[in-house]
């Protein structure tokens, strides 16, 4: 008997395509890899970062062969630093023809690059750069998903480089096939040597990086040196590399979850931006744990995913050590004081700013499950219980929603909205959406948009209280436990259906 696709499942490609027989091998690999970690749905709108390497090369040839069969939209990325003279033009010119060719859409950018300004490596720049111009475009195409071409080898080089640094589970997790909530690793589980057997079996060209070869960085030293030593020793060291850190982000997921429901009951917002906690509290946790506390409640500041290094963190346990009312610290965004037996962190009020106009600072609140609270925007009262199967009594809609919290995790926050948010609202075939533009078509006053709560989970955006929820998270068949979310009393408010 088959099983009955749902509306964004991603096709058969045996039923999609009676040529699955000529694909690659490679092709196939890279399908179970989409399919196993869920990477790409059919239909989606996907940005590909081509640099003109073999890597990126490779993954835009596999994602258009699997264009037609499941229907996706693709736009090629290219930045151009201008770092290497004659080969960066050449390098651009090879992706132009490259798209050409595929008749993929091209975005060419061309980075304003000052190398001396910078006190990291040129290479983490250019990452950080290229990852910042994608995210752009993304956004102004609407795309769903960004892909970029890293392999099984550049997570085994990254996992060796933050092993050598001395980090720990969090670094060992490398690089994960899903982050960011749009960025994808379709490569993820395909070394190297199966890319270059592909092109060249595949017969297309590409590029050799002359930086790739400098010993300058360390990254280049890993791959040219450590890598081959490694794999002399033990032919699978990166298979093995790949499996531990997988291994690690399974056991860093757990532990943080722990730590983050530690952390709802035990640490007070305060102000701002601001957070304290009890010192008896964080000073009986065990060591590893304080650390994690402190690094998770900085990682949540502003909901950017930023953490203090272990120098910084271990500086601010000595001071709670200490507990001498009024020491603090410097740490960025603001100050750690120690204050009437509590540790607190004091935010800078530095007001966020989007085209020109002032964002209001917002509410941020941890909603523990089951618990409710109060929305001092609205007055409204809401509330989360856990109930079995996804089978309720009392009818959904805008004031009450279920989600499947299984594939959700903890802590889950209200927090109001901030520029750049984007959500896949029920309805629109698993297609994401910027709040903004949501807010828009529903013709929903600036003024009233900063007043509307969001459920927001670590995984993403829950639900836009009282209008919509996120598609991603809607319980199926197979659930087997719900969150159901409730809102007391709603007030009209614009825009509702």
């Amino acid at each position: 008997m088959k099983r009955p696709k749902g509306e964004n499942s991603l096709p058969s490609t045996l039923q999609q395509s009676g040529n699955r027989e000529a694909w690659h091998p490679l092709v196939h690999r890279v399908v179970r890899t989409i399919r196993s970690r869920s990477l790409l749905q059919r239909g989606q709108h996907i940005v590909v970062g081509v640099s003109g390497g073999p890597d990126s090369v490779a993954l835009l040839s596999i994602l258009h062969r699997l264009r037609s069969p499941w229907k996706l939209t693709l736009t090629a990325v290219h930045c151009n630093y201008g770092l290497r003279a004659a080969e960066s033009e050449g390098d651009q010119h090879f992706v132009e023809a490259l798209c050409r060719d595929f008749g993929v859409t091209l975005h060419v950018r061309r980075v304003e690059w000052h190398p001396r300004r910078h006190t990291v490596s040129v290479q983490s720049v250019a990452r950080d750069l290229r990852y910042q111009v994608m995210q752009e475009i993304a956004e102004r195409c609407a795309a769903d998903r960004i892909a970029v071409g890293h392999t099984a080898n550049d997570q085994a080089e990254t996992v060796v480089l933050w092993m050598l640094r001395g980090a720990g589970l969090t670094g060992l997790a490398g690089m994960p096939a899903f982050r960011n909530d749009n960025i994808v690793r379709p490569l993820y589980e395909t070394t190297r040597q199966n890319v270059l057997i592909y092109l060249r079996q595949t017969g297309l060209p590409f590029r050799e990086d002359s930086s790739n070869a400098k010993s300058l960085y360390l990254r280049n030293r890993i791959r040219s040196e450590v890598i081959p030593i490694l794999t002399h020793v033990v032919p699978s060291s990166v298979d093995a590399l790949c499996k531990l850190a997988d291994i690690c982000r399974e056991d860093d997921r757990y532990l943080n979850q722990q730590v983050d429901a530690l952390c709802s009951s035990v640490v007070c917002r305060e102000p701002g931006f601001g957070w304290s906690i009890g010192l008896d509290v964080l000073l009986k946790l065990p060591q590893a744990v304080q650390r994690r506390c402190i690094r998770h409640l900085f990682r949540r500041q502003h909901d950017r995913l930023w953490s203090p290094s272990l120098r910084t963190v271990d500086r601010i346990i000595r001071l709670a050590l200490e507990k001498v009312s009024g020491s603090r610290l410097d740490v960025k965004g603001g100050q750690v004081i120690i204050d009437d037996q509590r540790l607190r962190f004091v935010a800078r009020q530095t007001p966020t700013r989007a085209r020109g106009r002032q964002i209001p600072v917002r509410h941020q609140k941890f909603l523990s499950v089951p618990g409710e609270l109060i929305w001092p925007e609205t007055g409204q009262r809401l509330q989360v219980q856990q109930q079995s199967g996804h089978q309720g009594s009392a009818p959904l809609g805008n004031d009450r929603i279920l989600v499947d919290s299984d594939r959700v995790s903890q802590p889950l926050m209200v927090r109001n909205w901030m520029p750049g948010d984007r959500f896949y609202p029920t309805g629109m075939g698993g297609h994401s959406k910027k709040l903004q533009d949501f807010f828009s078509d529903l013709k929903i006053p600036i003024a009233t948009r900063s007043r509307i709560p969001l459920v927001v989970a670590p995984e993403g955006i829950l639900w836009v209280v009282g209008y919509r929820q996120d598609g991603r998270w809607v319980p199926t068949a197979a659930t087997e436990r719900c969150l159901v979310f409730r809102i007391d009393h709603p007030t009209q408010m614009e825009g509702t259906e």
